[in-house]
C-alpha cells in the first residue's frame, strides 16, 4: 500500500511546491513508484514537471467532481517512475462546487483508494490556504510534511496549520501524523538563518528533518524549464539536499521511527 504524504503550509513562498517536485523526483530516482498530485489551482507542480496547465485533459478538478476516475487523470513525466495528476485554474471552482457534495472532505481519499497500491509514495501538493482542497489532502494523507522558510516570520501561522491538522485528526482522519518539518531557503552564512533554525528546533524538537534545503538559484531556475532539479543540475546543492531528504524519509519509514511515527497529539 502506497504512503500518502501531504505537503502543506498555508503560508506562501516557503518552498512547498519546490519540495513536492523535487522530493517526488528524488524518490523516483531511488526507484520508488511515485505519484505527484497537484492540488493547487495555480498548477505550479504541473508546469514544474513539464506539463502544460492548459492542455485539454482531465485533471484533479474532474476527479474531485466525479467526472473521471483517478486512474484516467494520471499522466507520465520525464522520469520513468514518476507520474502526476495535473491541475489547472478550474480547480479554483472545486472549493465552491464541493460544498454541497456528499463526503466532500473525502473526495480525494475516495478517489485515491483504487490506485494507492500501484505506488510506493503519493505526494499531494496542497494550496497555500486551509480551505477544502487542503482539508481533502489532510483527510487522505497518512502524514504531513511542513516546509518552513528560514526567515523571521517562519513560525507565523504554523499554530493555525497544526490546529487544523488536529481537527482533521479528530473528525476525519484519526491516523494522520506529522512526517516532519523541513527547513528551506537556508543560508548558513547569516545569523538570521541560524537563529530561526534554532527556534524551529526548539519548537518542533526531533520532528525537524536533518536535511536542510539551501537557498539556490538553480532550484529557482529549474521550474521555468519544466524540470526537477535532478534533471536540470544534479550537481547543485539543491539537488543533493532533496536526494538526502528522500533517503531520510525512506530510512524513517523502514525503521518505523522518526518523523513518520510522530503523532500530532504529541505537542504539535
Amino acid at each position: 500500500m502506497g504512503r500518502i504524504i501531504a505537503i502543506a503550509n498555508q503560508k506562501g513562498g516557503v518552498g512547498k511546491t519546490t519540495t513536492a517536485i523535487n522530493l517526488a523526483a528524488s524518490l523516483a530516482a531511488a526507484e520508488k513508484r511515485v505519484l505527484a498530485i497537484d492540488s493547487d489551482p495555480q498548477g505550479n507542480l504541473t508546469s514544474g514537471l513539464g506539463l502544460r496547465t492548459t492542455s485539454p485533459r482531465p485533471g484533479l478538478y474532474e476527479v474531485l467532481l466525479g467526472e473521471c476516475e483517478m486512474a484516467d487523470a494520471i499522466v507520465p513525466t520525464n522520469l520513468d517512475r514518476l507520474k502526476i495528476v495535473p491541475a489547472d485554474r478550474n480547480l479554483t471552482g472545486a472549493e465552491i462546487e464541493l460544498v454541497t457534495v456528499e463526503r466532500r472532505e473525502y473526495r480525494l481519499a475516495d478517489a485515491l483508494a483504487p490506485i494507492v497500491q500501484d505506488f510506493d509514495y503519493l505526494l499531494i501538493d496542497s494550496p497555500p490556504s486551509l480551505g477544502l482542497l487542503t482539508v481533502n489532502a489532510l483527510a487522505a494523507a497518512a502524514t504531513v510534511l511542513i516546509p518552513l522558510q528560514c526567515e523571521f516570520f517562519a513560525l507565523e501561522g504554523i499554530s493555525e496549520l497544526t490546529n487544523t491538522m488536529q481537527r482533521v485528526r479528530g473528525a476525519l482522519n484519526s491516523k494522520l501524523a506529522l512526517e516532519g518539518v523541513l527547513l528551506t531557503m537556508v543560508d548558513q552564512r547569516t545569523n538570521l538563518s541560524q537563529q530561526v533554525a534554532r527556534e524551529i528546533h526548539e519548537h518542533f524538537a526531533d520532528r525537524v528533518f536533518k536535511t536542510r534545503v539551501p537557498r539556490s538559484i538553480r532550484l529557482g531556475e529549474a521550474p521555468s524549464f519544466g524540470q526537477p532539479i535532478l534533471l536540470y543540475d544534479i550537481r547543485s546543492t539543491g539537488a543533493q539536499a532533496y536526494l538526502s531528504l528522500a533517503q531520510e524519509i525512506m530510512a524513517n519509514e523502514e525503521k518505523g521511527t522518526g518523523q513518520g511515527a510522530v503523532s500530532l497529539a504529541s505537542g504539535t
